[in-house]
């Protein structure tokens, strides 16, 4: 029987839902048994390959025209898409910027921020073109499983991704892996 194949990515966020996915710790090892990790962001391959994967799983929200091509080629390279963190459910911390709106959040950060002299907005085709509105990654593609926290407890995401690799999809986590410190 072939592995079930996983990507991972991120978009605007803080990476630490990756973080938590790393506490899964030891346990990491019976899921690696039934799947496979093809690419992260932590990996030397960044991209899910063409051929397409079992597994996506994005965090981060989606702030500029870079993370909706991220989150597209994702949606489009994965049979089921999870999103992960309260960033990439709800647009979390970055979606602050709305509040103010683009323009003058870039204003402060990078002009009129105490530490910065002689700032400049940076302008990159590389960085991608910020978006009026940060929001949550079903606003751009469909999302099957939706696992919010800041960042999602390790045991929530192991229990998901066991849950995937025995054949059943989870609707909704039960409420012990949404507990909060």
């Amino acid at each position: 029987m072939s592995k079930i194949t996983i990507a991972t990515d991120w978009l605007a966020g803080c990476a630490g839902c990756h973080m938590s996915f790393l506490d899964i710790d030891d346990r990491i090892l019976q899921l690696l048994e039934k799947a496979e990790f093809t690419s992260s962001p932590v990996t030397d391959l960044k991209h899910p390959p063409k051929e397409g994967v079992t597994v996506g799983i994005l965090e981060g929200a989606i702030c500029n025209s870079h993370n909706v091509e991220v989150a597209k080629q994702m949606r489009e390279r994965c049979q089921i898409l999870i999103a992960i963190g309260d960033c990439a459910t709800f647009g979390g911390v970055p979606a602050m910027r709305n509040l103010c709106g683009t323009k003058e959040a870039l204003k402060r950060a990078y002009l009129e921020a105490e530490s910065n002299v002689g700032g400049l907005i940076p302008d990159s085709p590389e960085l991608g073109t910020p978006l009026d509105e940060v929001v949550g990654v079903d606003k751009v593609v469909k999302v099957d499983l939706f696992i919010p926290g800041c960042p999602p407890s390790a045991d929530a995401l192991f229990y998901a991704l066991s849950e995937l690799l025995a054949g059943r999809t989870p609707v909704v986590l039960p409420p012990k892996y949404f507990k909060y410190d």
